[in-house]
């Protein structure tokens, strides 16, 4: 099994393991529970990405409120922006909460998942997040309520049906193109995220009558350099007439979509006609949505006692 599937199975049975093992004096004699859903995402410069993940809470609010098990539901930029994680833990523990279920949108394992998340919220004592909370002004809090995060979206098939989606979207034929997707990437976890891709790729190639695919990094891990772009475009151009590029990132950042991404095709030294490109992203995406609520449902559920009922 992969070990970054390994990591985040851990880290989901503690979660549900605290919500469901709980003694029964503790369940019935203390506090009646109060749950609120904190949607944990990386935060960025750019207003029209903030505005997309805002717009997944507003999308997900009605049907996780109606269902009468979460009583509040909020959005935290774990760093860039207001309101953060512990502006958002703070007004959870003011406001009475017993229990935060964490949905963190995040692609894949990175340091930002398994390692800051867990110690902004108390839960870990990691030393490198550690000292990159302090030069990032990233303020940590531990809260009264008891926390639940939930796995990352790799956990799914949800990235396979986006990227296949938007391919079919651009595509005019698919035999004679190839697939490129540009992700973030991560330096520490690179083995996993070229494991995802590489399984995305199959995926879409599966599905389609493309054979070919590459991909490379957008991020910190190519310096946020656009020869990553570049290089992986002409892998593909290697093999076929045209190119399909796909941003494989959760919103839009126009540093990202129509910067590096951008400028890495137009310096690929290929004709315009040769590439294929929408600077677009994983949001918006119905199916997300309802993993998102489906996710919470099963964590409320737990969390009550009601094991395997979800909204």
């Amino acid at each position: 099994m992969d070990r970054y599937l390994v990591i985040f199975i851990f880290m989901a049975a503690v979660c549900f393991t605290q919500a469901c093992n709980e003694r029964p004096e503790e369940q019935t004699a203390g506090e009646e529970k109060k749950i609120g859903v904190l949607m944990v995402n990386h935060g960025s410069r750019s207003e029209t990405w903030r505005n997309a993940l805002l717009a997944l809470e507003a999308n997900i609010r009605k049907p996780v409120l109606e269902s009468g098990k979460i009583q509040g539901i909020k959005t935290a930029f774990m760093e860039y922006n207001e309101p953060s994680i512990a502006t958002r833990l703070k007004e959870f523990d003011k406001e009475g909460y017993t229990d935060v279920i964490i949905v963190p949108v995040f692609l894949t394992v990175s340091p930002h998942s398994f390692d800051d998340i867990p110690t902004i919220i108390g839960r870990k004592e990691d030393p490198r997040s550690m000292e990159l909370l302090k030069i990032e002004r990233i303020e940590r809090y531990t809260p009264a309520a008891e926390m639940h995060i939930t796995p990352l979206l790799d956990f799914t098939d949800i990235l396979q049906r986006n990227v296949l989606r938007r391919f079919r979207e651009l595509s005019a034929d698919a035999a004679k193109e190839g697939l490129v997707m540009i992700a973030y990437g991560d330096e520490t976890y690179t083995r996993e995220w070229s494991e995802l891709l590489s399984k995305v790729g199959d995926y879409v190639n599966r599905n389609t009558g493309t054979t070919d695919y590459s991909f490379g990094w957008c991020g910190h891990v190519a310096g946020y350099n656009p020869d990553s772009t570049s290089a992986a475009v002409n892998r593909v151009l290697m093999k076929k007439e045209s190119a399909v590029v796909i941003p494989v990132l959760v919103a839009v950042d126009e540093s990202f979509q129509m910067g590096i991404i951008s400028t890495g095709i137009s310096r690929s030294g290929n004709e315009k006609k040769k590439v294929l490109y929408r600077p677009d992203a994983i949001l918006p995406d119905t199916n997300l949505e309802s993993w998102v609520i489906h996710t919470i449902g099963a964590y409320a559920g737990a969390i009550l006692g009601e094991s395997g009922k979800t909204f």
